[in-house]
């Protein structure tokens, strides 16, 4: 199928896409990567009168360290995680989640931000910065506002993002020394969504007890779960396996599947378990100074 037909527009500034998402209303949408929106206007999912281009936008495509933070910007693609430096020394869990996106010619298309703003719950980077305790910059005619990945997901495709907005950045606390994550899902094939995925972040203290955790659920759920509970308890405890085990069993019933192609609910919230106790044990040995 082909899409339906509909008018384009290639802003050249932030301040011009804010004020044709002003005047053209809802009917709109925004185009960056494209590698979700264009496949369901191709399918006829959606149907949108107008497409704001961003992608001749300067400037957005940055992916920087500073003030304390990782920021990574709206045209940023995915296959710029997998190449940058600081990813790959102070948080490989990007560039984990970054590689089970599809293939390398959609991760070349493909944002970070987009990848976010979809607001599907089987996309892979919302577990994995719901885990890193990242925030969000939405850009409006109001100038700009900071939104917590942990509140950015009300519902099934739906965001905090207001009609006019744009997700101009992600910012992600950098991990103090001692730190490690890791994201890991079970794919029908490669590039499929995730049956399930799991992503967990890890802060040791001196003695070498979790002082920290973040665990983020992907495609087992209306929304993407942040498995509070499970945080809570790996708070404070050594990080053996018997620890471990009962942390992937409390982050399985956090867990809320449904019976799909992909597998049955009871099959999806074991395999939770599982994928949540190897994310921590990789999680722990990278925290540990391994590879």
């Amino acid at each position: 199928m082909i899409p339906r037909s509909f008018e384009y527009f290639s802003p050249r500034t932030l301040d011009e896409a804010i004020g044709l998402l002003q005047k053209l209303g809802p009917d709109a949408k925004l185009l960056s990567g494209g590698q979700s929106l264009i496949p369901m206007m191709k399918l006829r999912m959606v149907s949108p009168q107008h497409i704001v281009d961003i992608n001749r936008i300067p400037g957005l495509d940055y992916i920087t360290e500073s003030d304390g933070q990782l920021k990574i910007g709206a045209l940023a693609r995915e296959h710029q995680l997998e190449t940058s430096d600081v990813i790959a020394t102070k948080l490989p869990i990007l560039a984990d989640t970054a590689k089970f996106i599809a293939d390398p010619l959609v991760r070349s298309q493909a944002t970070v931000c987009g990848n976010l703003a979809h607001g599907d719950p089987a996309n892979d980077h919302p577990a994995t910065m719901l885990a890193l305790g990242a925030k969000v910059v939405a850009t409006g005619p109001n100038g700009q506002r900071e939104i917590a990945v942990a509140d950015f997901f009300p519902g099934l495709f739906t965001t905090a993002l207001e009609p006019e907005e744009i997700l101009t950045e992600i910012r992600v606390p950098l991990p103090p020394a001692n730190s490690g994550g890791a994201y890991l899902k079970l794919e029908r094939k490669v590039g499929d969504f995730a049956t399930a995925g799991v992503a967990a972040q890890i802060t040791l203290d001196d003695a070498g007890n979790c002082k920290q955790a973040g665990i983020g659920l992907t495609n087992v759920g209306m929304t993407p779960i942040k498995a509070i509970k499970t945080e809570a308890f790996l708070g404070g405890k050594t990080l053996d396996e018997a620890t471990i085990n009962q942390a992937a069993e409390i982050a399985a019933s956090e867990s809320e599947p449904m019976d799909d192609i992909r597998g049955s609910a009871d099959y999806k919230r074991d395999l939770v378990r599982v994928l949540t106790a190897r994310a921590l044990t990789r999680a722990l040995a990278r925290a540990k100074g391994g590879a």
